[in-house]
This record gives structure tokens, C-alpha cells and sequence, in this order.
């Protein structure tokens, strides 16, 4: 029993650390001073309503290109939302004239060296590619 229970706890030791390191989580560059943001203060910057932190610092909200699985995880988990339905979205603004969608980007290293080279960016990664140079400022709920 002992040795069951040993094993078990081993597999969803496992099972936790595999989930955690493909997570997404939203990050800044490190010298960005915003600490940390709330679910709401993180959709209110990639959807168009906010285009400064709480601080007063512009944000600039960085995207993956359509169609990658990173872009689509994002917005479900953000505003549960397909990539479709958030394209009309900014369609409707731009259009309008009200906000541009966030920049986009073709590669993970692309997005990575901009978070890390300005002061005014916010991505999403996977929390394994968070190293010094970047901050988390929100994490989804597991």
C-alpha cells in the first residue's frame, strides 16, 4: 500500500510540473516596473479598450500569427473566444477606426527578443521560456 501510494504521489508530481511547463503565462520585460495585472486589466490591453498599463506607460500587446496554437490557447483562455470570432472583432474597431490589433509575430524568438528590448511590450509565452529577462505579470487560473 505504502509503495502504491508512493507512486502515485510520483505521478501527479509528474503530471502537475508537464502541465505548469506548458502553461501560458503573460510576461513584460524585466525592467518594465508593472509587477503583476489582473485577468480584466490583461483583456481590457489585447482587446483595444486600454492602450497604457495601470501605470501610464503605453502598452504595446504582442501576438502570435493566425492559426498558431499559441494564439489560439491564448484568447480561449483569456476570453474564450475563437481566433475567428477575435478576428471580427478587430475588424469591427479597425474599421471603425477605434483601436489597431495587437503586432504579430511569425516566430516565439521574434516575440521574445521584443518583450525583452522594450519597455512598453506584453506577450504570452509558455512559463518554461520565462528566463531573467522577462516577468510574469499574470498566470491563468489551472
Amino acid at each position: 500500500m505504502r509503495q502504491f501510494i508512493i507512486h502515485l504521489i510520483t505521478f501527479f508530481l509528474f503530471v502537475s510540473c508537464s502541465y505548469s511547463a506548458h502553461a501560458l503565462v503573460v510576461v513584460v520585460g524585466k525592467n518594465n516596473p508593472v509587477e503583476a495585472l489582473s485577468k480584466t486589466q490583461v483583456i481590457d490591453i489585447y482587446m483595444g479598450r486600454y492602450n497604457t498599463f495601470p501605470n501610464g506607460v503605453v502598452a504595446r500587446p504582442l501576438d502570435r500569427v493566425a492559426g498558431s496554437d499559441a494564439k489560439q490557447k491564448f484568447y480561449r483562455l483569456l476570453v474564450n473566444k475563437s481566433e475567428e470570432k477575435i478576428n471580427a472583432y478587430w475588424a469591427r474597431l479597425l474599421f471603425s477606426g477605434r483601436a489597431s490589433p495587437p503586432s504579430s509575430y511569425a516566430t516565439n524568438d521574434e516575440m521574445l527578443d521584443e518583450l525583452r528590448s522594450s519597455k512598453q511590450t506584453i506577450g504570452y509565452v509558455l512559463e518554461s521560456e520565462v528566463d531573467d529577462s522577462l516577468k510574469v505579470v499574470y498566470r491563468f487560473e489551472k
